[in-house]
Protein backbone atom coordinates (compact mmCIF):
# COMPACT_ATOMS: atom_id res chain seq x y z
CA UNK A 1 0.00 0.00 0.00
CA UNK A 2 1.32 3.41 -0.98
CA UNK A 3 2.14 6.06 1.63
CA UNK A 4 -0.92 8.12 2.68
CA UNK A 5 -3.21 5.69 0.85
CA UNK A 6 -6.20 4.77 3.01
CA UNK A 7 -7.11 1.08 3.34
CA UNK A 8 -10.30 0.15 1.50
CA UNK A 9 -13.24 0.20 3.90
CA UNK A 10 -15.13 -3.09 4.01
CA UNK A 11 -18.79 -2.95 3.03
CA UNK A 12 -21.54 -4.08 5.38
CA UNK A 13 -24.46 -6.40 4.73
CA UNK A 14 -27.59 -7.85 6.31
CA UNK A 15 -28.37 -11.57 6.15
CA UNK A 16 -31.97 -12.73 5.81
CA UNK A 17 -33.12 -16.35 6.22
CA UNK A 18 -36.58 -17.91 6.18
CA UNK A 19 -38.31 -21.28 6.28
CA UNK A 20 -42.06 -21.71 5.91
CA UNK A 21 -42.34 -24.88 8.07
CA UNK A 22 -40.29 -27.01 10.45
CA UNK A 23 -40.23 -29.74 7.79
CA UNK A 24 -38.15 -27.87 5.21
CA UNK A 25 -35.72 -29.93 3.17
CA UNK A 26 -32.22 -29.99 4.66
CA UNK A 27 -30.82 -27.81 1.89
CA UNK A 28 -33.23 -25.02 2.83
CA UNK A 29 -32.95 -25.30 6.62
CA UNK A 30 -32.10 -22.15 8.54
CA UNK A 31 -28.70 -23.60 9.44
CA UNK A 32 -27.91 -24.42 5.80
CA UNK A 33 -28.96 -20.96 4.63
CA UNK A 34 -27.02 -19.16 7.34
CA UNK A 35 -23.90 -21.24 6.80
CA UNK A 36 -23.86 -20.55 3.07
CA UNK A 37 -24.39 -16.83 3.61
CA UNK A 38 -21.53 -16.64 6.10
CA UNK A 39 -19.24 -18.36 3.60
CA UNK A 40 -20.20 -15.95 0.84
CA UNK A 41 -19.84 -12.87 3.07
CA UNK A 42 -16.36 -14.08 4.00
CA UNK A 43 -15.52 -14.64 0.31
CA UNK A 44 -16.64 -11.09 -0.56
CA UNK A 45 -14.97 -9.70 2.58
CA UNK A 46 -18.25 -8.19 3.79
CA UNK A 47 -19.02 -7.24 7.38
CA UNK A 48 -22.25 -8.79 8.66
CA UNK A 49 -24.03 -5.91 10.40
CA UNK A 50 -27.25 -7.78 11.18
CA UNK A 51 -29.05 -11.11 10.84
CA UNK A 52 -32.81 -11.46 10.42
CA UNK A 53 -34.69 -14.76 10.53
CA UNK A 54 -38.35 -15.65 9.97
CA UNK A 55 -38.83 -19.25 11.13
CA UNK A 56 -42.06 -20.97 10.12
CA UNK A 57 -43.19 -18.00 8.02
CA UNK A 58 -44.66 -18.09 4.52
CA UNK A 59 -43.14 -16.00 1.75
CA UNK A 60 -46.61 -15.12 0.44
CA UNK A 61 -46.65 -11.66 1.97
CA UNK A 62 -44.37 -9.26 3.81
CA UNK A 63 -47.05 -8.67 6.46
CA UNK A 64 -46.60 -12.09 8.03
CA UNK A 65 -42.82 -11.79 8.40
CA UNK A 66 -41.83 -9.61 11.38
CA UNK A 67 -38.06 -10.09 10.95
CA UNK A 68 -38.28 -9.04 7.30
CA UNK A 69 -40.28 -5.96 8.25
CA UNK A 70 -37.72 -5.06 10.93
CA UNK A 71 -34.90 -5.45 8.43
CA UNK A 72 -36.59 -3.11 5.97
CA UNK A 73 -37.25 -0.59 8.75
CA UNK A 74 -33.54 -0.68 9.63
CA UNK A 75 -32.76 -0.10 5.95
CA UNK A 76 -35.00 2.97 5.83
CA UNK A 77 -33.49 4.31 9.08
CA UNK A 78 -30.03 3.69 7.61
CA UNK A 79 -29.19 2.09 10.94
CA UNK A 80 -25.99 0.39 9.80
CA UNK A 81 -25.29 1.99 6.40
CA UNK A 82 -25.18 -1.37 4.67
CA UNK A 83 -24.40 -1.99 1.00
CA UNK A 84 -26.10 -5.37 0.55
CA UNK A 85 -28.95 -7.58 1.71
CA UNK A 86 -28.01 -11.21 1.23
CA UNK A 87 -30.33 -14.22 0.94
CA UNK A 88 -29.58 -17.85 0.18
CA UNK A 89 -32.23 -18.06 -2.54
CA UNK A 90 -34.71 -15.56 -4.01
CA UNK A 91 -37.68 -17.64 -2.82
CA UNK A 92 -36.45 -17.07 0.76
CA UNK A 93 -36.69 -13.30 0.16
CA UNK A 94 -40.27 -13.66 -1.03
CA UNK A 95 -42.67 -15.56 -3.28
CA UNK A 96 -44.88 -12.65 -4.27
CA UNK A 97 -43.39 -11.02 -7.37
CA UNK A 98 -44.90 -7.60 -6.64
CA UNK A 99 -43.61 -7.65 -3.03
CA UNK A 100 -40.13 -8.75 -4.13
CA UNK A 101 -39.80 -6.04 -6.76
CA UNK A 102 -41.14 -3.33 -4.43
CA UNK A 103 -38.70 -4.39 -1.72
CA UNK A 104 -35.79 -4.42 -4.17
CA UNK A 105 -36.78 -0.96 -5.38
CA UNK A 106 -36.80 0.27 -1.77
CA UNK A 107 -33.32 -1.18 -1.27
CA UNK A 108 -32.14 0.55 -4.44
CA UNK A 109 -33.58 3.85 -3.21
CA UNK A 110 -31.11 3.64 -0.33
CA UNK A 111 -28.21 2.50 -2.47
CA UNK A 112 -28.48 -1.12 -1.32
CA UNK A 113 -28.28 -4.16 -3.60
CA UNK A 114 -29.80 -7.61 -3.16
CA UNK A 115 -27.60 -10.68 -3.51
CA UNK A 116 -29.15 -14.13 -3.90
CA UNK A 117 -26.24 -16.51 -3.44
CA UNK A 118 -27.68 -19.77 -4.78
CA UNK A 119 -29.28 -18.02 -7.79
CA UNK A 120 -26.05 -16.06 -8.50
CA UNK A 121 -28.04 -12.80 -8.60
CA UNK A 122 -26.58 -9.41 -7.78
CA UNK A 123 -29.01 -6.53 -8.36
CA UNK A 124 -26.10 -4.13 -8.79
CA UNK A 125 -25.66 -5.53 -12.33
CA UNK A 126 -28.04 -5.14 -15.27
CA UNK A 127 -28.12 -8.91 -15.79
CA UNK A 128 -28.87 -9.42 -12.12
CA UNK A 129 -31.83 -7.03 -12.24
CA UNK A 130 -33.23 -8.78 -15.33
CA UNK A 131 -32.84 -12.24 -13.79
CA UNK A 132 -34.37 -10.98 -10.55
CA UNK A 133 -37.54 -9.86 -12.33
CA UNK A 134 -37.91 -13.24 -14.08
CA UNK A 135 -37.23 -15.40 -11.02
CA UNK A 136 -39.55 -13.40 -8.76
CA UNK A 137 -42.37 -13.99 -11.27
CA UNK A 138 -41.52 -17.72 -11.43
CA UNK A 139 -41.55 -17.91 -7.60
CA UNK A 140 -45.07 -16.46 -7.53
CA UNK A 141 -46.32 -18.87 -10.20
CA UNK A 142 -44.85 -21.76 -8.18
CA UNK A 143 -46.68 -20.54 -5.05
CA UNK A 144 -49.99 -20.28 -6.95
CA UNK A 145 -49.54 -23.83 -8.31
CA UNK A 146 -49.00 -25.14 -4.77
CA UNK A 147 -52.22 -23.43 -3.63
CA UNK A 148 -54.17 -24.85 -6.60
CA UNK A 149 -52.90 -28.37 -5.90
CA UNK A 150 -53.81 -28.02 -2.22
CA UNK A 151 -57.35 -26.85 -3.03
CA UNK A 152 -57.78 -29.58 -5.64
CA UNK A 153 -56.83 -32.15 -2.99
CA UNK A 154 -59.39 -30.77 -0.54
CA UNK A 155 -62.10 -30.72 -3.24
CA UNK A 156 -61.38 -34.33 -4.16
CA UNK A 157 -61.70 -35.38 -0.51
CA UNK A 158 -65.14 -33.75 -0.35
CA UNK A 159 -66.22 -35.49 -3.57
CA UNK A 160 -65.03 -38.79 -2.09
CA UNK A 161 -67.12 -38.15 1.02
CA UNK A 162 -64.05 -37.65 3.18
CA UNK A 163 -63.18 -34.94 5.70
CA UNK A 164 -61.16 -32.16 3.96
CA UNK A 165 -59.60 -30.95 7.21
CA UNK A 166 -60.20 -27.84 9.31
CA UNK A 167 -62.52 -27.51 12.30
CA UNK A 168 -64.07 -30.82 13.41
CA UNK A 169 -67.88 -30.61 13.07
CA UNK A 170 -70.06 -31.20 16.13
CA UNK A 171 -71.01 -34.85 16.40
CA UNK A 172 -67.63 -36.18 15.30
CA UNK A 173 -64.11 -36.69 16.61
CA UNK A 174 -60.87 -37.19 14.72
CA UNK A 175 -59.11 -40.55 14.73
CA UNK A 176 -56.09 -41.00 12.44
CA UNK A 177 -57.28 -38.03 10.35
CA UNK A 178 -60.68 -39.67 9.83
CA UNK A 179 -64.00 -38.49 11.29
CA UNK A 180 -65.69 -40.86 13.71
CA UNK A 181 -69.24 -40.39 15.04
CA UNK A 182 -69.72 -39.44 18.68
CA UNK A 183 -72.94 -41.24 19.52
CA UNK A 184 -74.41 -38.77 22.03
CA UNK A 185 -73.61 -35.67 20.00
CA UNK A 186 -74.73 -37.28 16.73
CA UNK A 187 -78.14 -38.03 18.26
CA UNK A 188 -78.54 -34.35 19.22
CA UNK A 189 -77.75 -33.33 15.63
CA UNK A 190 -80.37 -35.79 14.31
CA UNK A 191 -82.99 -34.36 16.68
CA UNK A 192 -82.20 -30.80 15.57
CA UNK A 193 -82.68 -31.75 11.92
CA UNK A 194 -85.95 -33.53 12.69
CA UNK A 195 -87.23 -30.47 14.56
CA UNK A 196 -86.16 -28.20 11.70
CA UNK A 197 -88.22 -30.25 9.23
CA UNK A 198 -91.39 -29.95 11.33
CA UNK A 199 -93.89 -27.25 10.38
CA UNK A 200 -92.99 -23.96 12.03
CA UNK A 201 -90.06 -25.35 14.02
CA UNK A 202 -87.50 -24.23 11.42
CA UNK A 203 -88.34 -20.55 12.00
CA UNK A 204 -88.09 -20.97 15.76
CA UNK A 205 -84.68 -22.63 15.52
CA UNK A 206 -83.41 -19.86 13.27
CA UNK A 207 -84.04 -17.36 16.06
CA UNK A 208 -81.32 -19.11 18.12
CA UNK A 209 -78.69 -19.22 15.35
Amino acid sequence: MKRNEQPMKKKKCYLYTRVSTEAQAERYSLEAQSGRLYEYADYRELIIAGEYCDAGRSGKSIKGRPAFQQMMEDVVCQKDNIAYVMVFKLSRFGRNAADVLRSVQLLNDYGIDLISVDDAIDSSTQGGRFTLAILSAVAEIERENIIEQFMAGKTQKILDGKWPGGAIPYGYRSENKELVLVAGEAEIVRKIYKLYLRDGMGQILLLFT
